[in-house]
């Protein structure tokens, strides 16, 4: 090893550092502060010290000019799934948190990260373009803060590992040099005898740990249906490509397999592996890796689908591969069952979706889905040392490992033994088990929880936390966000269709729905909201919401949520006061959800707000449905409806009027009573459906009830295909169940003329 004093000779600190991480097969991490200038000619210094061949190095800047591999920081993305023996990340421009954790990534083991940034002392309080983005109107810039790069400076100066060199002043801060924690190399994959294995030995061949080859011996299971495998990993221990080589073994054999997973970047180790054993085993007849397609000799397949179709797609096929499936909500999770065999494969720590959040939100679900579930967990690194100082690293700088309290400390917390609180972001830097325990909490709030989200948990001027603790430890956490108080030139830019960060209400109130005065009443979002697993279903949730209410009541005009619409949670906010006021009429790509948008007013500005959406609202929802939401689930809808008037003036009449004629009461009685038909009227129908929908306590009808009036009345399905969806015995049947739906509405809210007719039929 190279021994170096204060001389800033970056060309040999490169050396010896990358001399020590070749000899432990781990990274190590050189940072460049100081001039961006100099730190891109240090750099270059870095790269040839390190002896690293051109094509093997990458630099991910907005610069450009480079004899290297290029690529822009905000494509830092396309790095994924790739190695690279030397990276240069320049944060003088364009610097975020997910940047740096896929960068990291795509270092390999002998490898260096190297880092360019502004002089440490300086850092945190420097802008760049991160920074406008978390300057949602209506704060500036200036309110910004720079708390996660301070944070992040921290561990640059005491983590192991860690090579510092102050280009301004000339001196190496920190020569990194780190030996401790050294492992021996993983164990070596083990290949079952064949009468105890269904896959190739070639397949085995290629693995390169042991857990990598147990893994694959567990996947052999999806041979099998009514099975499910569960393998779980850290970032790099080879998962993906386990998946992979399963996959090609299956298609090998002549079985289709379907891959879903957030995106087809996120599947790409799985097809890379897949068709090269394919290739190997001499059975690849088609297709490639790149066309995330491929085609056997035997007949069988390797096909991506997106998440939204993966489950219908493998319905019909032989096994279904999700990769990264902590990254996607559960409602799609539950879809995949459809599939004769499946595999989840989830990343436990890292940004691509939490695993432990998989853990909670899904695996009791698939526990009681009478399917044969076998698990599998890799530890092992692979392209890398165990003890790799640059791993430990990110996970300690971007909170890739934060987790909640362990379950016996809180497992006892009720609504009465907690307590309320509110955490600035400083509070949060100082103690950092309470950040670890919060940042915990809202990863598992939320499938797609990114780097990025720590930034602004820290330094966005728009977000603030509130919790509920029991003991000193936490078991709630509220993200939210300050909306509204938008000044005119910002509300009329929206109104022409400018896009404004940061204000999800306001933006959709009025550039869709055409309301240039929702910018004006401040209100407050959640964002996310989240309670210990450990505690759950157990009112801690209703409890903070409720402190929440309490506290801004004074201080905001209105409380918004907006998410994903599932019948559990449009209840979950009606239960707490929140109004349905819109539903999105596009499905969101990932999780195939609609979004409903939710409010709850604080202040007389915040419920003419509320109020006059909600009316819009049911001014458009019943031809909304018999269009873009034609396929909405009917247990939506019904929940979406049954939440309008939630948080309503108790003393005021918001019921619904139906409105009808004196002679559409005749066709709806005659349809119901007597022996007319719902099509003379169809909207006198919609309507009367609609009071009833809207307030689902007057009159008493079943779910199926209301799921027909949904389906037919207001989706306008063909009898045919409702009839079998909701198990009638006939379109004649399901015919009639209308008309008997109806009877009850007729005698909850007919007219005078109304009953006389129904006295007719009687």
């Amino acid at each position: 090893m190279t021994e170096l004093g204060d001389d800033p000779d970056v060309e040999a600190l490169a050396a010896a550092r990358r001399e020590e991480a070749l000899a432990t097969n781990q990274r190590r991490l050189l940072v460049l502060a100081g001039d961006r200038d100099a730190g891109i000619d240090a750099a270059f210094d870095a790269v040839r010290g390190a002896d690293v061949p051109d094509d093997e190095v990458t630099f991910v800047t907005a610069r450009e000019g480079f004899r290297f591999h290029r690529v822009e920081p905000k494509r830092a993305s396309s790095l994924l799934g790739t190695t690279r023996t030397l990276v240069v990340l320049d944060a003088h421009e364009d610097f975020s948190a997910n940047a740096l954790g896929r960068v990291a990534g795509a270092v390999d083991g002998g490898g260096l990260l190297v880092l360019l940034t502004p002089p440490l002392d300086e850092w945190p309080t420097r802008c760049d373009a991160f920074d406008e983005r978390l300057a949602v109107p209506p704060f500036s810039v200036a309110d910004v803060t720079g708390r996660f790069r301070g944070r992040l400076v921290s561990t640059l100066r005491d983590h192991p590992g860690v090579a510092l060199v102050d280009l301004d002043s000339g001196t190496v801060e920190r020569d990194g040099a780190y030996r401790q924690g050294i492992s021996f190399d993983a164990a070596p994959p083990r290949i079952p005898r064949e009468k105890n294995r269904r896959f190739p030995r070639r397949a085995y061949e290629d693995c390169l740990t042991a857990d990598q080859s147990a893994a694959l011996a567990a996947l052999e299971a999806l041979a099998e249906p009514d099975t499910a495998v569960v393998v779980e990993a850290d970032r790099g221990r080879g998962k993906s490509s386990a998946a992979g080589l399963a996959a090609g073994s299956l298609a090998a054999e002549g079985a289709d397999v379907v891959v879903t997973a957030p995106g087809k970047r996120n599947a790409a180790e799985v097809f890379a592996r897949a068709e090269r054993l394919l290739s190997e085993l001499g059975a690849l007849r088609g297709g490639g890796a790149d066309d995330f397609d491929l085609a056997a000799e035997s007949g069988g397949r390797v096909r991506y689908v997106p998440p939204t179709e993966a489950g219908a797609a493998a319905a019909d096929a032989d096994a279904l591969v999700v990769d990264e499936a902590a990254a996607l909500p559960v409602r799609l999770l539950e879809s995949f069952l459809a599939a004769p065999a499946v595999a989840f494969c989830t990343t436990v720590r890292g940004y691509e979706g939490a695993g432990r959040g998989f853990a909670v939100r899904f695996r009791d679900r698939l526990d009681d889905a009478d399917r044969e579930v076998t698990d599998a967990r890799l530890d092992d690194p692979i392209r890398y040392a165990a003890g790799d100082p640059v791993e430990s690293w990110t996970f300690r700088a971007l909170l890739l490992d934060a987790r909640p309290p362990v379950d016996q400390l809180v497992a006892d917390a009720t609504p009465d033994t907690v307590s309320y609180r509110a955490f600035s972001p400083d509070d949060l830097l100082a103690d950092e088990h309470l950040l670890r325990e919060a940042f915990g909490l809202l990863v598992l709030a939320h499938y797609r929880t990114e780097p990025d989200d720590l930034a602004r948990l820290l330094d966005a001027p728009n977000l603030t936390l509130r919790a509920l603790t029991h003991g000193g430890r936490v078991v709630s956490v509220a993200l939210l966000a300050r909306e509204g108080g938008l000044d005119a030139d910002t509300r009329r830019h929206m109104y022409d269709g400018g896009r404004i960060r940061g204000n999800m209400l306001p933006d959709v109130f009025t550039s869709q729905l055409r309301d240039e005065a929702a910018g004006v009443p401040v209100g407050y979002r959640v964002m996310r909201i989240a309670t210990h697993h450990a505690v759950r279903s157990s009112g801690l949730g209703s409890r903070l919401l409720s402190e929440v209410r309490d506290e801004f009541a004074g201080d905001a005009d209105y409380l918004g949520v907006g998410f994903g619409a599932t019948p559990e949670l449009l209840s979950f906010w009606r239960d707490n006061g929140y109004g349905t006021v819109h539903l999105s009429t596009t499905r969101n790509d990932t999780s195939g959800e609609y979004s409903a948008l939710m409010m709850r007013p604080l202040s007389p500005a915040g419920r003419d707000l509320r109020d006059r959406h909600a009316e819009w609202f049911l001014g458009r929802v019943g031809d909304v449905l018999g269009d873009a939401l034609s396929d909405l689930d009917a247990d939506v809808a019904r929940a979406a409806l049954a939440a309008v008037d939630a948080g309503a003036d108790p003393s005021a009449d918001a019921a619904f009027s139906p409105g009808l004629s004196e002679y559409e009461w005749r066709v709806v009685v005659g349809a119901s009573y007597g022996p007319g038909l719902y099509t003379t009227a169809p909207g006198a129908f919609r309507r009367l459906g609609l009071a009833h929908l809207t307030n689902p306590d007057r009159a008493s009808l079943t779910p199926r009830e209301e799921r027909l009036l949904v389906r037919k009345v207001f989706q306008m399905r063909p009898w045919d295909v409702v009839a079998d969806e909701l198990d009638f015995h006939s379109t004649a049947g399901a015919m009639r169940a209308l008309g008997d739906a109806y009877e009850p509405l007729v005698d909850e809210y007919g007219t005078d003329a109304a009953r006389e007719e129904r006295e007719r039929f009687r």
